[in-house]
């Protein structure tokens, strides 16, 4: 249960984000009984909001217009392209909700001219299923995790936490680590840091990681050369990051691996003129059976076992498709 004074904060947020709630609801989101909600009611009035009751079978509270706050300056393909944006992220989990009471709030403080705009591109958009690349459901979004990640990479505050490789409990490790950047890439959440005692950079998964307090103090910042940090966590995750690694090697030069995929899926090393070696991975190995198949090109590949034998099903899977052939 909240304390009250962070109750009443979030009672003003649903109040904002709705034309009128019953005090059932508000009762049920705030995880207290409906007497406290209306103590919380007159709180608010006593301070100052004008909060008005609304009787009748679709009765409630509404907060009162002249309480609102003043319209929000934006121009109208600037008011667009927010509303898009929330309704986009709407899907991601961990923070549909948030990400719900957002764009109602946003509509509350718009202009009349906006508002009717953005709820009528709110009411006629769906949004499709993210993560379809995927048999493996993306993780939920920490919202919380992601702020205090953000403030130790600003106040150059290092990290102490506990870190499950590909979410394995038996491969846990307790790490020290300068956090520098955050990085978003493919539904997944990154903090590149470099690691205490070494200095070794590392990308660390947010949904694999557990923030133990207190922190690890202060450090003096000594950036990664290049400052490309998107560009070193897809080449970390590549060799580190994925729930499954392989290195699959490819009768074919680099260049041409190189120009059959995209460059976030894995790095490509030169064996000679006419073989390469392909590092990647995925998120389950029906994924990474996906890629390798699309290459294109003969490979060989000895490892990981569970991969090798899914293609070995798949290869039977496929031969039983297809017509046999006549002698």
């Amino acid at each position: 249960m909240l304390q009250t004074s962070a109750r009443l904060l979030a009672m003003l947020g649903q109040l904002q984000a709705r034309d009128i709630v019953s005090g059932t609801e508000l009762a049920a989101r705030l995880d207290v009984g409906e007497r406290t909600i209306r103590k919380d009611i007159e709180r608010l009035r006593e301070l100052g909001y004008p909060i008005d009751s609304v009787r009748g079978p679709a009765g409630g509270y509404r907060f009162g217009e002249h309480g609102r706050m003043p319209p929000l300056l934006l121009e109208p393909d600037e008011a667009v392209a927010v509303a898009v944006g929330l309704g986009s992220v709407a899907t991601v989990r961990g923070i549909e909700e948030s990400s719900a009471l957002a764009l109602a709030k946003l509509e509350h403080v718009l202009p009349d001219r906006l508002r009717r705009r953005v709820r009528a591109l709110h009411e006629s958009t769906e949004v499709g299923p993210v993560n379809t690349g995927t048999n493996v459901e993306a993780p939920p979004v920490d919202v919380a995790l992601l702020a205090e990640l953000a403030a130790a990479v600003r106040d150059r505050e290092g990290l102490r936490f506990d870190y499950q490789p590909g979410g394995r409990e038996d491969a846990e490790e307790r790490v020290e680590a300068d956090p520098y950047r955050l990085v978003s890439w493919q539904e997944r959440w990154y903090v590149v840091a470099r690691r205490r005692p070494t200095g070794q950079w590392q990308a660390f998964r947010a949904d694999w990681l557990a923030l133990r307090t207190p922190s690890a103090g202060r450090f003096v910042a000594n950036p990664l050369e290049g400052g490309d940090y998107s560009a070193f966590v897809l080449r970390d995750v590549a060799f580190s990051g994925w729930s499954v690694h392989c290195r699959i090697a490819v009768d074919a030069p680099a260049a041409e691996v190189l120009s059959r995929i995209n460059p976030t899926v894995g790095v490509v090393e030169t064996i000679d003129d006419t073989h390469s070696v392909l590092v990647t991975g995925g998120d389950s190995v029906e994924v990474v059976a996906v890629w390798i198949g699309m290459l294109g090109l003969d490979f060989h590949i000895s490892e990981p076992p569970e991969l090798v034998e899914h293609l070995r099903v798949l290869s039977h899977r496929y031969a039983r498709a297809t017509p046999a052939q006549a002698d």
